[in-house]
């Protein structure tokens, strides 16, 4: 099969080709898949760098997440050929096939094609679970939410707005500003660069947010301190800034804020039956139509240089997916 492989950790992608491997010798309680397309997460390039927290044995396959057709599974599995099924790993979707444990899988909601499953796992699991099962998100709040238009950023806006929320994106890039209004429809757009929180109280008659959706970090991180109303909550998703913050804990004292710290990943495996709720009431909104991953572009794998150059300069409006 076809497989993106990294041999060798680099800060120029140079340790890592397309290659040909032997296909995945499916194991007791596994699917074999064969990959139908793969969407390209900011973890799957910073873990070519080494820079991310897991550091998979070299060589790996990479690619956290997938869609395709079950090829062979267990009998009593809940799973058989032609199966249409979603879901990963920390590696190994960017290639042909992959096995996986079926706790890895679940069905494809009936609304969505193999290129919007594999865009929508795990950025609408990471906003689910920020949101809703740390945030207690509520109908009429008001919401933040940081580096907006990649695809984390764009599934907590649809998320969030489905549920009810006050939406206010941002991003630090004036030529995304429009691109986000279209997609997004967001409540209110600005711009996280400076000293943006009277932007942020102007469109919240001074009221500020209840909750702060942040994967930036940083000097980002750093002025939503004060963009967050007296009992909200910080959500910290990630530092794709690349600087990571640090905080005097006098300000969420005197301000009545929480700081919380979102692994979706951990989360669902420290809690499954709460994961199994979150991914099911995201399949759900999913078949009602109510919530649709945005797809920037779809390349195929052979073109995967592509689309992390374009994932590492910032140059993508929602998921990129990759096709075998």
């Amino acid at each position: 099969m076809k497989a993106l492989q990294v041999t060798r950790l680099s800060d120029d992608l140079s340790g890592a080709e397309l290659v040909e491997l032997p296909s995945p010798a499916r194991g007791a309680g596994e699917v074999l898949i064969r990959v139908h397309a793969a969407s390209l997460n900011y973890p799957d390039l910073l873990m070519t760098r080494g820079e991310y927290q897991f550091r998979p044995e070299l060589p790996f396959v990479s690619g956290l997440e997938m869609a395709g057709e079950v090829i062979k599974a267990d009998p009593g599995s809940g799973f058989a050929p032609g199966d249409r099924v979603m879901g990963g790993a920390k590696t190994g979707a960017f290639a042909d096939h992959i096995s996986l444990p079926t706790t890895a899988i679940r069905s494809i909601p009936r609304n969505l094609d193999f290129a919007q499953a594999a865009a929508m796992g795990t950025a609408y699991l990471t906003a689910y679970i920020a949101l809703v099962e740390l945030g207690g998100l509520k109908a009429g709040q008001s919401v933040l939410i940081h580096g907006a238009s990649g695809g984390v950023g764009l599934a907590a806006c649809d998320l969030a707005k489905t549920l009810g929320a006050k939406v206010i994106a941002a991003t630090s890039r004036e030529d995304k500003i429009e691109p986000l209004r279209r997609i997004a429809a967001p409540h209110g757009i600005i711009l996280n660069t400076g000293r943006f929180r009277e932007d942020v109280d102007l469109l919240t008659d001074s009221r500020l947010c209840d909750l702060v959706f942040d994967p930036v970090g940083g000097d980002v991180f750093d002025e939503s301190t004060r963009c967050v109303s007296f009992g909200g909550k910080l959500l910290v998703i990630g530092f794709v800034s690349g600087r990571i913050p640090e905080i005097a804990v006098n300000l969420p004292l005197i301000k009545g804020f929480s700081v919380i710290g979102v692994r979706a990943g951990e989360y669902t495996r420290r809690f499954p039956d709460r994961g199994h709720h979150a991914t099911g009431a995201i399949d759900q909104l999913a078949t009602e139509g109510r919530i649709k991953p945005h797809i920037d572009r779809i390349l195929p794998l052979s073109d995967w240089r592509t689309a992390f150059d374009a994932m590492s300069a910032g140059d993508v409006l929602g998921k990129i997916v990759l096709t075998p």
